[in-house]
């Protein structure tokens, strides 16, 4: 069981659960476009098994039964995410299909009770952008400030809050640099480029809905705590490092209207032209900041190319993932990104999961582990409260077991167990550990 209260955190405060659109939707469904997830997952040995988000968990067709999980397990808020692909099949067209999905999904939200807290962009860039260059053309700032526009014309009205960009880091780094997802480019250029214009592309979405007269707008970005392998200066330089293009670059963008030092050294000759221009509109005025957190890396240096540095192996019990579960990460996060970023700007733990290999019994999934990585992070939450932090809401990652990327469908990381062959639903331990904390 959870064993922390509801009222053990202030009033008001925001219980949901997440998920992405192409992890759980059925990308075949509803007149979607190709995304560049379709066209990484066709590439050989990209994805295990080549699995893409064709189908995923078909929330397109069993929304209905999905939201009811959400509202029977007491959650107040259900952050979803849109998809550009569906919604816009060439980055440019409109397709009404997918416009009235998101409707009916938001409706169906608000008949349960749930708050609808959008993310515009989590990953699905339709191909026909990607063909022009995709994170490396500057001209997606006002592609998506364009389909900003669409699909908050149509659902803005509706929703409690609205994020752009779901983990800049991974948009950029994890796929331009490291080459882990969609695009899959392994170059360094191409990361400077698409560092910068996730940024700017994410300012351009706020001045577009702030025009519309939208409020409570905000950004998510991933954290993970960089600590030094040893205490040698080399060592603590690679983490610092590794703390600044992971977790600094994109928030002190985003609040500060800078970039790190360590990085601008690095990347700034393949930077875009005067990028430094673009501030006035990267760091447009946002009403709350979600960090999404997992684990920390321990770093070591190397003589290798820029970073010059790697991970090593740490101690600590780890997920199905291999990510050691270190909740302190999280406190420190939570206040470290208000003393030196966000001030009194609320923040949102906006994902927070582990993966775990669950096994189905009579009907029954025990996924003690998860339920004890929730009590652990869910305290570290209540301790950045206690040390005057502004959290205002958890978001647990992830309702449903889903496509994890890279990854297939065979990490999973849901609070409801997903049969991928029938579609059916089992609520896991873990949901009605949830639903006896919330009260449901």
């Amino acid at each position: 069981m959870l064993i922390h209260k509801r009222s053990d955190f202030p009033k008001g405060f925001v219980f949901g659960a997440a998920t992405s659109a192409y992890q759980i939707e059925g990308h075949k469904h509803g007149g979607a476009g190709r995304a560049m997830w379709d066209d990484f997952a066709a590439t050989p040995g990209n994805v295990i098994r080549a699995e893409d988000g064709a189908t995923a968990c078909d929330h397109y067709h069993h929304y209905p039964a999905d939201l009811d999980l959400l509202k029977e397990g007491g959650f107040d808020a259900y952050r979803f995410s849109t998809s550009w692909a569906r919604v816009m099949p060439d980055g440019r067209t409109v397709n009404p299909e997918g416009l009235d999905f998101y409707d009916r999904l938001t409706d169906a939200m608000l008949e349960r009770g749930l708050k609808p807290c959008a993310t515009l962009y989590h990953w699905e860039l339709p191909s026909a952008l990607a063909d022009r260059g995709g994170w490396r053309n500057r001209d997606i700032a006002g592609w998506f400030g364009d389909f900003t526009e669409i699909i908050m014309g149509r659902i803005g009205d509706r929703m409690h809050s609205v994020a752009t960009i779901n983990e800049f880091w991974c948009v950029a780094f994890l796929s331009h640099f490291l080459g882990h997802h969609a695009p899959g480019l392994r170059d360094i250029r191409a990361t400077a480029r698409a560092m910068h214009h996730v940024l700017l592309a994410h300012g351009t979405s706020i001045e577009r809905m702030r025009g519309m007269g939208l409020g409570n707008l905000g950004a998510v970005f991933n954290m993970e705590w960089a600590m030094p392998a040893d205490d040698s200066p080399e060592a603590v330089e690679a983490a610092a490092l590794y703390d600044d293009y992971y977790n600094r670059f994109y928030i002190s963008g985003a609040f500060k209207g800078t970039y790190p030092a360590r990085v601008v050294e690095a990347l700034g000759q393949h930077f875009p032209d005067r990028w430094q221009d673009d501030f006035g509109t990267i760091s447009a005025p946002l009403d709350w900041a979600g960090v999404n957190y997992y684990t920390r890396s321990i770093l070591a240096p190397n003589d290798g190319p820029w970073p010059h540095h790697h991970s090593v192996e740490g101690p600590l019990p780890k997920t199905q993932m291999g990510w050691e579960v270190y909740p302190k990460g999280l406190r420190d996060f939570l206040v470290r990104t208000a003393a030196e970023y966000t001030g009194d700007v609320p923040l949102w733990v906006t994902e927070n999961g582990m993966a775990n290999a669950d096994t189905m019994t009579d009907g029954v999934v025990q996924d003690e582990a998860r339920i004890d990585y929730f009590n652990a992070h869910l305290g570290a939450v209540r301790d950045a409260i206690a040390k005057g932090v502004p959290v205002k809401g958890y978001m647990a990652w992830s309702l449903l077991d889903n496509y994890e990327w890279a990854l297939g469908y065979e990490k999973r990381f849901g609070m409801v167990h997903v049969d991928f062959d029938t579609l059916a639903r089992t609520p896991k331990a873990s949901w009605h550990a949830f639903r006896e904390m919330l009260g449901a």
